[in-house]
């Protein structure tokens, strides 16, 4: 099935930040059904991308081979420093600007830009070529980071097996997003792709699960998102009147006053008994 071209968006975390659990929560079984609607079968399968299809270790690795590979064609330049700088710069511009990257006013190009460019002139350097190449590189070692977890590929399958549709909803810009989707070769396994950036809104507002619900020709009754924030995945979910599943990889703790899921899994492996019954 062709995905539809709609649209999602909202806020996206730094890379590798987790979501959170409650002491209460600690050695609770992973799987749990919280509410009795998880019941009902499933329709259709609403999932995020970064850090529930995407793992979300490639950053970290991309940033270190960029500023070594910078720091060896440029003498006076030292690994560590960039490494700090780049940081720091990310750390001071990403509050500014997250919510217009978020609804599609940057784009990502024009992000990782900006921030070699504060990197370098906290380097002492005012150089927009070398800045330039620097983001694209960046970008490069970004780009063959990109893996999906190991239990993705079974569920996507499990899904086309029972005929159920997915959608995609994920929070960032459209040049980053559709490029992820792309590497990875899962765009064609979407009957709908929303993107923050590219409809002007996104997760945790129930907008954008309407986009999706939408694009799949699905009721919210009959569908259930899967993703590893609360604060935007659950929370958005539960908003639209959407089974939410929160993705709790590492057994994070809830704290009182978050979002509470449907569902809690640390696997989506365990979601599979859900298509098919």
């Amino acid at each position: 099935m062709a995905a539809r071209r709609v649209g999602a968006g909202g806020r996206r975390r730094r890379p590798g930040r987790a979501g959170t659990a409650s002491p209460e929560q600690k050695g609770r079984p992973m799987g749990r059904v919280v509410a009795e609607t998880d019941k009902r079968p499933l329709r259709a399968l609403l999932l995020d991308l970064d850090g529930t299809l995407l793992a979300d270790d490639w950053y970290a690795d991309a940033l270190v081979q960029t500023c070594r590979e910078v720091a060896a064609a440029h003498p006076g330049l030292d690994e560590a420093r960039l490494l700090d700088a780049n940081r720091n710069a990310w750390d001071g511009y990403w509050p500014r600007i997250e919510e217009r990257w978020m609804l599609g006013e940057l784009d990502g190009a024009s992000v990782r830009l900006e921030v070699w460019r504060r990197t370098l002139r906290a380097c002492g350097l005012e150089d927009e070529t070398l800045a330039l190449r620097a983001a694209e590189t960046h970008h490069k070692h970004s780009r063959a980071g990109y893996r999906l977890y190991d239990d993705v590929a079974a569920l996507l399958a499990a899904a086309r097996e029972a005929d159920i549709p997915l959608a995609i909803i994920t929070n960032g810009a459209s040049d980053d997003q559709r490029d992820k989707l792309r590497t990875l070769g899962i765009e064609g396994w979407f009957g709908a792709v929303v993107i923050s950036g590219e409809a002007g809104v996104g997760k945790p507002d129930p907008a954008v699960f309407e986009l999706a619900l939408e694009g799949l020709g699905a009721e919210a009754g009959a569908a259930c998102h899967v993703g590893d924030l609360l604060g935007a995945d659950v929370a958005g979910a539960n908003a639209a009147g959407v089974r939410s599943v929160w993705l709790n990889r590492n057994g994070a703790r809830r704290e009182h006053g978050d979002p509470e899921p449907d569902l809690e899994v640390r696997s989506l492996s365990e979601l599979i008994p859900l298509l098919t019954r």
